[in-house]
This record gives structure tokens, C-alpha cells and sequence, in this order.
């Protein structure tokens, strides 16, 4: 029986195709936000499909997918053509963060099998100045990371999560084709997240 990367591997296989994904890894490596678009837009359908036949849950499938691409922008520099190609390479993360995700779902399927008795109580503190404060930090730390985003990702992530408008809606209002927002977005979401990656403790 195939592996799911095996199955995946003819849908992004080709020569053409590996060498235009290897100079876009080549300008992600150096910063490049729009090489990143354009290999998640040439990409993630297939890596998506590789992800859900893995895990079984579409949201949770495009959760991972938008994993690998966080990691494709932090680990492009170390990417190497002659271990692989930049499919095999591609398919290994998200593989690997699939597996990641199984393998989470367990343990927390073990947890939940414990003991009512020795789940800790934890509540909620109530609203204080330390509270207010740490929550100010925290808006501050979000609209510093938003800032750092290239400005159309900014721009649609504000009217998506600020305004309240749908995907056809910033369309819309930005005379944008819908697909080109949906990669806006997911690629700011993306972006966001690796910014406040530092903080995600705190936040």
C-alpha cells in the first residue's frame, strides 16, 4: 500500500514545476512575502488533500496546512535541492505536522481518561487593574505584529476581523478577486501567527 506522500507526490511532481518552487523557496529565504503567495497558491491544494486524507477533520486539515507554510517561511534557508525536491520537501512538513497533530489528539485522549478527582480546579480570576493591564499589553503586542504585515495583508485582515466583513465582502469593497483575498488572509493569519509566536504563551 502507497504512503499518503507517495499518492500525493504526481499531482506537484515535475521537473518545470520543481525548479520555479525552488527559486520562489530561494526569495522566501531572504524574505520574499509574494514568493510565499505564490507557492502557497501553486501548493496547498495538494498538501491540503495529503493533510485531510490524514487526519480526518477539514478544519483541523487547514490548520496544519497553514502550519507548513508558517514553517516553509522560518525554514526555506535550510532547504537543500540535492536531499530532495522541493515536492518531496513540501509533502515531508506536512507529513511531519500532521503526524504531530495525531499524535496530540492521543495524548489529550489520554488525559481526558483520568480521574475527575485529579483535575485541578481552575478558575477564572476576576477583572482587576493587573488584569486590565495585562490585557492592554497584550492589544499593544497584536497591532505591533499588524503593522509588520505587508499592507494588502493588513489591510483585508482588519476588515475580515475588525469590520466584521465576509471574503465576498472585502472583495467587494476592494475591487479584489475573492480568491486573491482568501490568500491575502491566509497568508496574514499565517505571517500574524509567526510574529507572535514569542508571545503565544502570554497571549
Amino acid at each position: 500500500m502507497l504512503s499518503p506522500v507517495a499518492t500525493a507526490q504526481p499531482a506537484l511532481e515535475g521537473q518545470e514545476n520543481n525548479r520555479r518552487w525552488s527559486e520562489l523557496l530561494s526569495l522566501i529565504s531572504q524574505g520574499d512575502q509574494a514568493a510565499l503567495g505564490k507557492l502557497y497558491d501553486a501548493t496547498s491544494r495538494t498538501l491540503y488533500g495529503l493533510v485531510l486524507r490524514m487526519v480526518g477533520n477539514a478544519s483541523a486539515a487547514e490548520e496544519v496546512t497553514l502550519d507548513v507554510y508558517s514553517q516553509v517561511w522560518r525554514l526555506a534557508s535550510t532547504y537543500r535541492q540535492e536531499r530532495g525536491s522541493p515536492t518531496t520537501w513540501l509533502l515531508l512538513l506536512a507529513r511531519s505536522r500532521a503526524i504531530d497533530l495525531l499524535r496530540s489528539r492521543l495524548l489529550r485522549s489520554q488525559d481526558r481518561e483520568h480521574p475527575l478527582e485529579v483535575v485541578s480546579d481552575a478558575r477564572h480570576p476576576a477583572s482587576n487593574p493587573e488584569q486590565a493591564a495585562w490585557e492592554t499589553a497584550r492589544c499593544a503586542v497584536v497591532q505591533s505584529a499588524l503593522k509588520q504585515l505587508a499592507a494588502e495583508q493588513r489591510e483585508v485582515l482588519e476588515l475580515a476581523y475588525f469590520q466584521g466583513m465576509s471574503h465576498s465582502e472585502i472583495a467587494a469593497n476592494t475591487g479584489q478577486p475573492l480568491g486573491t483575498i482568501k490568500t491575502r488572509i491566509r497568508l496574514g493569519m499565517l505571517r500574524l501567527r509567526d510574529l507572535l509566536q514569542p508571545y503565544a504563551e502570554g497571549i
